[in-house]
């Protein structure tokens, strides 16, 4: 049977893999922290997978992100090493920052993941200046900032879209809209239908998709990125998706409507819709990616035995990392 996808069965299966592997290390870490394993705060990615997967699929090396408090998905679809991940959210040494940053402040500069990020909207002026390093490299770069419907309204997103726009940066502002800012609905707090009006409003196309969609995604990325690396300027994405756990860790949900989790897991689960779509297509077998997820599990257990085992920092750690020598 012919492939009617734009990747072939080898990148569909690597893109499933992605998005399997967020979503065990998601639903391990909910686990584990509510077992007090792990220490400080967890935000999960959990049903998101497709977005961060169909956009960085186009991404090198070279390419940047910076991402968001809910950052794992981020971090793991740009190719950073789930085993130092795990090290890094348990507190141990080995992890990405040696165990002293945690869930919130996982970044492996060499993968081009410069940072997850506490602080709302933080990611897009640092996506401007490495934005502005690529534009004089002359390469063919880009950089990506990630943020939440809610992080939308801060001013420094708002700021960082106008600069890009002034410069004609090759950047990527990709609004990943789960409906909730913390727990205060969208249509709440947010004047604008569409966070795609934003984007005009500073002189830069934008797009609207479905962010459960892979392929939707996948499509929408791939053009924008293009134009950015042919000198086209930002663009602004918005993925219309959902989150299958609060806001945090602990979040009770209570402004979640009655039933309103059990429809988001029954019927806009990213990974069901990609697995119905590439097997009704006779691209991939239902038992070639019940595979992959066995795999997964065991790469997932594997990552939390080593961090269990992996030593704490010591008090000598304390005072390293601080400052940096070019």
């Amino acid at each position: 049977m012919t492939n009617p996808f734009p990747l072939s069965k080898d990148d569909l299966l690597k893109c499933y893999r992605t998005m399997r592997t967020i979503r065990e290390f998601e639903e391990r870490l909910h686990v584990d922290f509510s077992r007090g394993d792990i220490p400080g705060f967890v935000h999960l990615y959990a049903g998101e997978e497709a977005a961060a997967t169909g956009i960085m699929k186009h991404l090198n090396s070279g390419d940047r992100i910076a991402s968001t408090h809910r950052g794992h998905g981020h971090c793991i679809s740009k190719g950073v090493d789930v085993v130092a991940m795990m090290k890094e959210i348990y507190g141990k040494k080995g992890g990405t920052g040696n165990g002293k940053g945690g869930s919130m402040h996982i970044a492996d500069l060499s993968m081009g993941m410069m940072g997850a990020n506490g602080i709302l909207g933080a990611g897009a002026p640092l996506v401007c200046g490495a934005a502005l390093a690529a534009k004089f490299r002359n390469k063919g770069e880009v950089a990506i900032s990630f943020v939440g419907d809610g992080a939308s309204n801060q001013g420094t997103f708002l700021e960082s879209l106008n600069l890009a726009a002034v410069w004609n940066l090759p950047a990527l502002f990709v609004v990943e809209n789960n409906g909730y800012a913390e727990s205060t609905a969208r249509d709440y707090a947010t004047a604008v239908d569409s966070y795609v009006d934003r984007a005009a409003g500073f002189g830069m196309p934008g797009i609207t998709v479905d962010g459960t969609d892979f392929f939707a995604v996948y499509e929408a990325a791939g053009e924008i990125i293009q134009r950015a690396r042919e000198g086209g300027g930002p663009s602004l994405l918005e993925c219309k998706m959902v989150r299958f756990y609060g806001h945090f860790e602990g979040d009770a949900q209570t402004y979640r409507a009655t039933g309103e989790l059990d429809d988001i897991r029954a019927n806009h689960d990213c990974l069901k819709k990609f697995g119905v779509q590439v097997t009704a297509a006779g691209v991939i077998s239902a038992a070639e990616l019940q595979a992959i997820d066995q795999q997964v599990l065991a790469v997932i257990e594997d990552a939390v035995q080593q961090a269990k085992a992996a030593p704490l920092p010591t008090l000598a750690d304390l005072t390293t990392d601080v400052y940096i020598s070019y």
